[in-house]
């Protein structure tokens, strides 16, 4: 029996659940110097994060000077390979998060993840990260044929997790317009990767750290 107001809650995945900015940082710095463009700091490139590894290229490009869909081709492949060899040598989960998601699991609650993260790279950061069973469904950017802020592949995670009464934890614009079109209740931290300022993006609860997120949930049930 789920003793919780939610069936389902699903998770964007970077800056999220996890920091993932340092191992994109060098994984987008390595194809730009490859390319002869300058590195890009690291707090920077929080905020490109969000679209996929290709919007993220494309964004560093554009940071760096000339950008088009040929350099970004070429780029690409280096990016996405040395991101797969790197993608958890800094990444982490956030502080308390580990905790939150076994209250959730004894409460009987199913956990998915949303993410516009490729699938197989989401894939081989969840299970370097140990995560394999926590999640019982997960899909990514090129899951189905749209992405976020389209609200299937948010309606799909929480489907394949079971379906029934959700909620979804994000940290962008991204995350809360994928909600609002899916019609379930968001919750967005405030520690992760977002463009703005976090009490812009409407957002039904904001919390500060994971200890808050199981009470946040009730009180949106």
């Amino acid at each position: 029996m789920i003793d919780f107001p939610f069936a389902v809650v699903a998770f964007d995945l970077d800056g999220t659940l996890a920091d993932t900015a340092p191992d994109l940082t060098a994984a987008l710095n390595h194809a730009l110097g490859r390319m002869g463009r300058p590195p890009i700091p690291a707090e920077d490139v929080r905020h490109m994060v969000g679209h996929g590894a290709r919007a993220l290229l494309q964004k560093g490009l554009s940071a760096t000077g000339e950008v088009s869909e040929a350099l970004i081709e070429e780029g690409f492949p280096i990016l996405l390979d040395y991101y797969y060899a790197h993608i958890a040598d800094h990444t982490r989960p956030f502080d308390g998060l580990e905790a939150a998601l076994d209250t959730l699991a004894a409460r009987g609650v199913k956990l998915a993840i949303c993410t516009n993260k490729l699938e197989g790279l989401s894939r081989e950061l969840v299970d370097a990260l140990g995560w394999q069973d926590r999640f019982v469904a997960l899909v990514g950017g090129d899951t189905l044929p749209v992405r976020k802020p389209d609200p299937a592949p948010l309606l799909e995670a929480i489907a394949r997790a079971g379906g029934g009464r959700a909620a979804f934890v994000g940290d962008s614009i991204t995350d809360t317009d994928t909600a609002r079109a899916a019609g379930i209740p968001c919750v967005a931290v405030t520690f992760g990767f977002s463009d703005r300022p976090v009490d812009q993006l409407g957002a039904d609860r904001l919390i500060d750290h994971f200890d808050e997120l199981v009470p946040a949930l009730l009180a949106l049930g």
